[in-house]
């Protein structure tokens, strides 16, 4: 599964004074990288934004609410479109590796404003059964029943897939599922009024995956294999087997 040990059995090593040099050489590209991700986050906040005029309800474990009411006394909404669709035993893998970092964030996005909730398509109670299952607290509901999905390009009808392509992240293009990965912003001003300011799908939902950005600090990197589907080893968290040094590591302290 791992392409990078190949790399590592034959990596270089040198010098502290070289490796000093390398490391500070590498640093430039990085504050590069990071004044070039500043730049874009500002272009992003830059974006025109849209009203969403559509009256959305969500089935929620305290009734049926607005997207108004789901902001939580907030202005800000941060949305990750699950992938869970209706009669589905399970949520999709990659959206549940995504949703694993959102208690810890939670806590300290309500400091700056901010809600960040769960939408899925599937009825609640299919919801809740996954949820309590992953033992996670964030906030999830439904759009059942709602053209919310729809409208944001995260689901598609029958008819959409049999053209042999949906629209998504924001091309027409052949997809093998009826649900998709995103995540979607809104902000409510003073006057309750809604708007949609952003949102981003395929590879830009790695906004989520915390873990993600620390494995492309190690040698081995994500340690993915050459294949369409990157994700591939991700799996739902209580189905991974324990690795050999952590159930070492346990055994030598009980």
């Amino acid at each position: 599964m791992n392409t990078a040990n190949s790399e590592i059995k034959n990596h270089p090593v040198v010098s502290s004074e070289r490796w000093l040099s390398e490391r500070k050489t590498l640093l430039a590209r990085e504050k590069e990288l990071m004044r070039l991700h500043d730049q874009v986050a500002r272009e992003r906040r830059a974006l025109p934004w849209e009203r969403v005029d559509k009256d959305y309800v969500f089935d929620t474990a305290e009734g049926q609410r607005t997207l108004s009411e789901l902001f939580g006394g907030r202005r800000q909404l941060l949305v990750q479109h699950f992938m869970l669709g209706p009669g589905w035993e399970e949520g999709c893998p990659s959206c549940s590796f995504m949703a694993d970092h959102t208690d810890g964030m939670n806590v300290h996005l309500a400091q700056r404003d901010i809600t960040l909730i769960a939408i899925s398509r599937a009825p609640l109670a299919e919801i809740a059964r996954f949820r309590q299952r992953m033992g996670w607290q964030f906030r999830w509901v439904s759009s059942h029943g709602s053209d919310f999905n729809y409208d944001f390009k995260v689901s598609f009808t029958p008819e959409d897939r049999a053209r042999g392509e949906v629209c998504y992240n924001y091309v027409m293009q052949p997809f093998p599922h009826e649900e998709a990965p995103g995540v979607s912003v809104f902000y409510k001003d003073d006057a309750g009024d809604i708007f949609h300011t952003y949102s981003t799908y395929g590879r830009g939902v790695e906004v989520m995956m915390g873990a993600y950005n620390m494995m492309d600090l190690t040698p081995q990197g994500r340690g993915e294999r050459d294949v369409p589907h990157k994700m591939e080893w991700v799996r739902h968290h209580d189905r991974y087997e324990v690795a050999p040094a952590a159930a070492s590591s346990c055994c030598a302290h009980t």
